[in-house]
C-alpha cells in the first residue's frame, strides 16, 4: 500500500481507529533534536490525548511533561508504537513541543526527521515541504505519518490548504472527513429547534442511549444533553460534535471540579477535610462552603485562596511547582491544586463551548425552557484560566459535604467547584459572541 492522496491516507488512519485528523507543515527546525513545535500555548493538549502531566522543576528550563501514546504509520500502512513520545510544555515562552518520537520505533521515519547541518539548510528554518499527519483515536492513540517534501500527499496538502479546504487550529490543520458537517451550524440548528419547542419535561440519557425521566431539581443540564443526544461518558465532559454544552439557570457556571491533590485535603481526602474545616447544619450534615477569591479571606470558611507561581502581568507560569492553595487561619495549606494536576484537568475540556440559559418550572418532575441568546466561546488557554483566578473573576465555590455525619453510616460527596459569573466568561476565550436563536 502506497498512499496516493490525502483521502487514501485518511482512510487508513480511520481504519486504525482515528476519529480526528490533523496535520502540520514542518519547518527545518522540526526535527528529532530541536523537537517538533506544536504551538505557542497549551491549547494543543486538547487535541492530542496524553498521559499524566508531571512537573520538571530541576531542569535548566523547568517544564511540564506528558507521555503520548503514539504510533508511526509507514507507507505500507503498518503501525508501530513510539514508546518514547512525549509532549513537553515550556511555560517560559510558552510553547509545546513533541519529543522522543523516534525512540524504539521500527516504522519511524528516522532519516527524514534528523536535524540538518547548517550548510544543508535551504529555508532559514522555515517550512521545508514535509507534512506531518496526526490521526487521533477514541482509544487515545495518536497515529503519525510523515509525507515527504515533493510527495503527492504533501503537494495536495499545499493546494487544498491554499484553496481553503482545511481549518487552522493553532499550528495544526484540521483535515475533515468526506461527510464532515459544520459543527457550529449543526449545533445552532439543534438549539433553535429545542428553543422553539418550548417547555421540556426533565429527563436524562443513560449510558445505553435510553431517555429516562429525571425528577431531581438539578436536571437543566441533563435535559439539554439528552435533547441533543449526548450520552454520559467517562471522558471529560459530554460534547456535541466537539462543543462542550453547559446549561445555566443563574448568573454563574461551573467550569471545572478538580479534586485537590495537595495540602491536608490532598493527603487525607474529602471526609477528613470536611470534618476538620466544615460546619454542621440541620439534618446531621457537615458542609464546607464559601466563595473564595484570590487573596481575599472568606468569612464563611475563614480561609484564603492563594495563587503561587503565576505572574499575572506577563500571564505566564514562573514556577512549575506552583499551584492554587487554600490557606487556613494558622497559615496551613488545607487544600491545594498543583499546576500539573490543573493542566491535566483543563486539557480534557473542549476548546469550544456553548452556554445555554434556561428557565425552570419547579414542579415534580421539573420542566425546562431553553432561552435565547446562547453564548459561544471558542479558543481558550490555561493562562486565561489562571488570569481569571488572579483577577478575582473566577472563584472557588465548594459544596463538599458529609451526610449522616454523626452516624456509623455517613456518606461523603466531594464538590470542588471553580465557578465564574456569566458576565466574565468572555475573558476565557479568544472569540466570544452571543447568538440569538
Amino acid at each position: 500500500m502506497t498512499f496516493s492522496n490525502i483521502d487514501s491516507l485518511s482512510a487508513r488512519l480511520r481504519e486504525l481507529g482515528a476519529t480526528r485528523i490533523f496535520c502540520k507543515a514542518l519547518a527545518e527546525n522540526d526535527n528529532s533534536k530541536q523537537q517538533i513545535y506544536l504551538g505557542g500555548s497549551f491549547e494543543v493538549l486538547k487535541l492530542l490525548p496524553h498521559r499524566e502531566v508531571r512537573s520538571e522543576p530541576g531542569l535548566a528550563r523547568p517544564n511540564f511533561k506528558a507521555g503520548l501514546a503514539m504510533a508511526w504509520v509507514d507507507d505500507a500502512g503498518n503501525a508501530a508504537t513510539a514508546p518514547g513520545a512525549q509532549l513537553i510544555l515550556y511555560p517560559d515562552y510558552p510553547e509545546v513541543r513533541l519529543s522522543g518520537f523516534l525512540q524504539g520505533c521500527s516504522t519511524a521515519p528516522s532519516k527524514n526527521m534528523r536535524p540538518l547541518v547548517k550548510s544543508d539548510r535551504r529555508y532559514n528554518n522555515g517550512p521545508d515541504g514535509r507534512v506531518l499527519f496526526f490521526g487521533v483515536s477514541d482509544g487515545d492513540i495518536t497515529y503519525a505519518y510523515l509525507a515527504l517534501a515533493g510527495s503527492a500527499i504533501a503537494n495536495e496538502f499545499v493546494k487544498r490548504r491554499d484553496e481553503g479546504d482545511f481549518v487552522l487550529d493553532g499550528v495544526l490543520w484540521n483535515i475533515p472527513g468526506k461527510d464532515a458537517r459544520d459543527s457550529r451550524v449543526e449545533l445552532l440548528t439543534r438549539l433553535r429547534s429545542i428553543h422553539g419547542a418550548g417547555w421540556h419535561v426533565s429527563q436524562r440519557m443513560d449510558k445505553a442511549g435510553r431517555v429516562i425521566p429525571y425528577s431531581a431539581q438539578n436536571g437543566g443540564g441533563y435535559t439539554l444533553e439528552s435533547l441533543l443526544g449526548i450520552r454520559p461518558n467517562a471522558k471529560a465532559a459530554p460534547d456535541f460534535m466537539g462543543w462542550e454544552v453547559k446549561a445555566y439557570g443563574i448568573g454563574k457556571v461551573t467550569l471545572m471540579t478538580p479534586e485537590p491533590d495537595e495540602g491536608y485535603y490532598g493527603k487525607n481526602g474529602t471526609e477528613a477535610f470536611v470534618r476538620k474545616y466544615g460546619r454542621t447544619i440541620a439534618g446531621d450534615v457537615m458542609y464546607f462552603t464559601g466563595i473564595h477569591r484570590v487573596n481575599q479571606r472568606c468569612d464563611a470558611s475563614g480561609q484564603t485562596l492563594v495563587l503561587r507561581g503565576f505572574d499575572a502581568s506577563s500571564k505566564k507560569i514562573v514556577d512549575v511547582s506552583g499551584g492554587i492553595d487554600l490557606i487556613d487561619s494558622l497559615n496551613n495549606v488545607s487544600a491545594g491544586w498543583s499546576f500539573q494536576g490543573l493542566i491535566e484537568h483543563w486539557s480534557r475540556k473542549h476548546s469550544a463551548a456553548v452556554y445555554v440559559p434556561y428557565t425552570k418550572k419547579k414542579e415534580i418532575p421539573p420542566e425546562y425552557r431553553y432561552n435565547s441568546p446562547v453564548l459561544l466561546g471558542e479558543g481558550t488557554d490555561f493562562s486565561l484560566y489562571l488570569s481569571a483566578i488572579a483577577n478575582g473573576q473566577l472563584m472557588y465555590d465548594p459544596a463538599s459535604k458529609i451526610m449522616a455525619a454523626s452516624s456509623g453510616k455517613s456518606s461523603v460527596k466531594p464538590r470542588n467547584q471553580f465557578r465564574i459569573p456569566i458576565k466574565n466568561l468572555s475573558t476565557l476565550y479568544t472569540k466570544f459572541e452571543a447568538i440569538k436563536l
